[in-house]
């Protein structure tokens, strides 16, 4: 690789230890996907942040660095935590473990990273079109590279960190026009009727495109947040950071994907509701639109009371949506924030079996919760809530 003057001063060790360790991390990275150069980023989106799923070893990485000196220098936001501090007591948090999360959220406000605790970051800050970022967090990506053409490659936690740091990523893979141009194509062959459907339809489409980037036909007529939901659940069934919507300019393979492929996958994905002591909406974290569509919803309504009705949203939202924060928690919900379910301490609130209307969760869940799940529309979750089905 190509690197500046003062890009060869950094990796000489002669900006400190953290710039040092961050640079070699994006040299590396570049050498083995072939890049020529570093290019400056806009902003870094940095996941690593759960004590469940980070553990010890980030909070000594983390360490080191903040005792380096190290501080980010392009605007970066943090992923969810592990846990609700507001609703600590009823999440029944051991103290230990509390403390070595809060210590990770500690060591990155020490770098200087926004404590925004989200995997949409976009709600916070739309980025321009067409800039480069560095964004982890799998739904954030193909959500940045697809809806709002902003172009990131799918980072991992040590390198958007890396990349918050030096202010620079890679130049490879979908930084660069003719790597984002679809190379296979997946029409839909029946209307989409309800969001279970449309996130096994997303898993489906992930697990037929592997590393290829799709174009969709079928889905021209979806809702922002129902586009969010398909590119979580793409993302959780492949390596897919990106989707076009409608038919392929350039002649490629065509895929066929109808009604049997998508119940399959709802099928693989679901168990029996008879059991649910669970509700959860927002994964990815709820929009205010969909905050209001479930307080309006349950407004007058009251969750039964061997529920927990759960939804998940940063606290930007939350704060941005008050009335419907409001008649949520006067219903008797939970609107949470700084976590998601699939990254919380969820032995913490002693549930195990989740309705849900995510499949990016139903298909984490049962796996790093050890909880079961079943799939449904977020308008059945709501009346399963309150006792309407």
């Amino acid at each position: 690789m190509y690197l500046s003057k003062e890009e060869e001063r950094i990796y000489d060790g002669e900006a400190g230890w953290a710039k040092e360790i961050s640079i070699k991390i994006l040299v590396k990275l570049g050498e083995i996907f072939d890049a020529e150069r570093l290019i400056p980023i806009e902003s870094a989106h940095i996941s690593g942040v759960s004590y469940k799923t980070a553990g010890d070893a980030a909070i000594d990485f983390l360490k080191s660095l903040v005792n380096a000196g190290g501080k980010v220098c392009v605007p970066s936001t943090l992923n969810p935590s592990s846990f609700d501090e507001k609703l600590k007591r009823l999440w029944c948090v051991p103290r230990e473990y509390a403390e070595k999360q809060n210590t990770i959220i500690k060591l990155y406000e020490n770098l200087g990273v926004n404590l925004t605790l989200t995997c949409t970051p976009y709600y916070i800050k739309r980025p321009r079109s067409r800039c480069h970022v560095a964004w982890a967090e799998s739904s954030a990506i193909v959500y940045a590279n697809s809806i709002l053409n902003v172009y990131t490659n799918r980072e991992g936690a040590p390198s958007a960190l890396a990349s918050a740091i030096i202010g620079k990523t890679p130049d490879y893979g979908l930084h660069r026009d003719e790597n984002r141009r679809p190379n296979i194509q997946i029409i839909v062959d029946f209307k989409i009727k309800r969001e279970d459907e449309l996130g096994a339809l997303g898993f489906h489409v992930g697990r037929l495109s592997k590393n290829f980037i799709p174009a969709i036909h079928g889905i021209e007529k979806l809702k922002e947040y129902e586009l969010k939901l398909f590119g979580a659940a793409m993302a959780a069934g492949g390596m897919t950071p990106m989707f076009h919507i409608g038919y392929a300019k350039n002649n490629v393979e065509r895929i066929h994907v109808g009604r049997e492929e998508v119940n399959d996958v709802i099928e693989r994905l679901s168990h029996e509701e008879n059991e649910i002591d669970a509700v959860f909406i927002g994964c990815p974290h709820c929009s205010s639109l969909e905050l209001n569509y479930i307080a309006n919803m349950i407004s007058g309504k009251k969750i039964k009371p061997d529920i927990k009705f759960i939804v998940c949203t940063s606290r930007f939202i939350a704060e941005k949506s008050r009335e419907a924060v409001k008649v949520i928690k006067k219903a008797g919900g939970w609107v949470v924030c700084d976590t998601c379910l699939v990254v919380a301490y969820i032995e913490g609130l002693k549930i195990h079996s989740v309705l849900t209307n995510s499949v990016k969760a139903a298909y984490y869940l049962p796996s790093l919760g050890n909880v079961r799940v079943s799939l449904a529309d977020m308008e059945r979750c709501v009346k399963f809530a309150v006792g309407l089905t």
